[in-house]
């Protein structure tokens, strides 16, 4: 199966450690975050994947090659301009789309979420996407659903006002599973984002669905976010094989 990890961006709230590294190459003990997703997704038989790159990028390359030291196939799309999260992935829309649904996930998200059950739930519910989602009121979006999982409405970095209308604590994850006919919904050769431009205008559609999370997740955002990235490895919680 394939899958994409969105790994252009610069990573400029976590200040001089990625002045001069990648964001996805941060040290987790002795190996990058990256590494962690890479095989991460290769135990859920994501195998051909690809990355796209933006700031140094021949840092990611020089590193991981063809992917066989995580037992994956990479591919590399280089953006000279960013595209944002949903254009990355309809840049590479000819790669994703001739297997079936297929995975996105930001590089900058450590989980060890169950990946086979997601896609099971996301095959079952006939999905156009299948969003992973986890409780957090005070996160950049507001995602609500129905008994059956089906989103009923998405709010991208909503107003205090907006998030106190909405009773749900449920917010997006940053990992989605895709059926291909997501990809017409994402304009071509535009800057475009996933949450914002995608998300929130398909959820009245009643063709986007929620997955719970059942596993740990980090998102690598913060010097204290990556501090407990460590530290979850570290401890065994998350792990590369």
């Amino acid at each position: 199966m394939k899958a994409m990890v969105l790994c252009a961006g610069y990573g400029t709230r976590l200040g001089a450690l990625t002045r001069e590294v990648p964001k996805p190459m941060l040290a987790l003990g002795e190996r990058p975050l990256l590494e962690y997703l890479l095989c991460h997704l290769a135990r859920h038989a994501f195998r051909e994947i690809a990355v796209n790159l933006h700031f140094m990028p021949e840092v990611i390359r020089d590193y991981f090659g063809d992917g066989s030291r995580c037992g994956v196939r990479l591919s590399y799309s280089y953006e000279p301009e960013l595209l944002g999260t949903a254009g990355g992935v309809k840049n590479v829309a000819g790669f994703l789309a001739d297997q079936g649904a297929f995975l996105v996930q930001y590089g900058d998200v450590l989980t060890s979420q169950d990946f086979t059950a997601m896609l099971r739930f996301h095959q079952e519910r006939r999905a156009l996407a299948t969003l992973l989602v986890h409780c957090r009121r005070a996160s950049n979006s507001a995602v609500s659903m129905d008994a059956d999982g089906r989103i009923v409405g998405f709010l991208e970095r909503p107003s205090e006002a907006q998030r106190a209308a909405v009773p749900s604590t449920w917010a997006f994850s940053g990992v989605t599973i895709c059926d291909p006919d997501l990809l017409r919904e994402i304009p071509s050769q535009t800057f475009c984002d996933l949450p914002r431009d995608i998300f929130t205008r398909l959820a009245p559609t009643g063709r986007l669905f929620a997955f719970p999370l059942t596993g740990r997740r980090f998102a690598v955002d913060s010097c204290e976010r990556l501090a407990e990235a460590r530290a979850a490895v570290r401890q065994g919680q998350i792990r590369l094989g």
